[in-house]
């Protein structure tokens, strides 16, 4: 479950790090700070103790789902996506259980499934490139297997890389 925070009350962001602390502060300053948005502050606490609690009674696949609503005994988790929310599903008397140890007056809990807008951003995918023992050595292993029918398609995979690293080499 995703870890809100606001204040040093609802404890550390997710990475611990002064920034998210000043952030944090900062947000929770201002919610104090205007006497509507002051209104909200006790809500969030709650909120974020409760996120809390279910992270802690869940297993750390279900670290993407959050908290939206509690209201009535009810509780209202969003799941980002069908698989998730299925085995949250399963995972629900379990969580309801271990919230009503912990005080939690929860008689209930449904299962939102939100996808999220947020863009993970793609890693770049590493390009490794061979040495030239390595190539040899390929090139040698195609040339000293038996011609079989099983090593015909390998045969003709490790002609195809020595032959595409000495294209490549030759364009350098």
């Amino acid at each position: 479950m995703r870890k809100l925070s606001f204040s040093s009350t609802f404890g550390q962001g997710p990475t611990g790090s002064n920034f998210s602390k000043s952030v944090s502060r900062e947000a929770a300053d201002f919610l104090r700070g205007n006497d509507k948005m002051a209104a909200l502050l006790p809500t969030l606490t709650r909120m974020a103790a409760l996120q809390k609690q279910c992270a802690a009674g869940l297993p750390n696949m279900f670290e993407a789902c959050e908290v939206l609503h509690f209201e009535g005994g009810q509780l209202v988790l969003s799941a980002p996506n069908a698989a998730l929310a299925t085995k949250l599903k399963q995972q629900l008397p379990k969580l309801q259980n271990y919230l009503l140890t912990e005080n939690w007056q929860v008689n209930g809990i449904r299962i939102k499934v939100q996808v999220s807008q947020k863009l993970q951003k793609l890693t770049p995918v590493k390009q490794f490139s061979l040495t030239p023992q390595a190539v040899s050595a390929f090139d040698t292993l195609a040339s000293t297997l038996e011609s079989s029918p099983r090593n015909e398609a390998l045969k003709a995979a490790l002609a195809s890389l020595v032959r595409r690293y000495k294209e490549e080499q030759s364009r350098k």
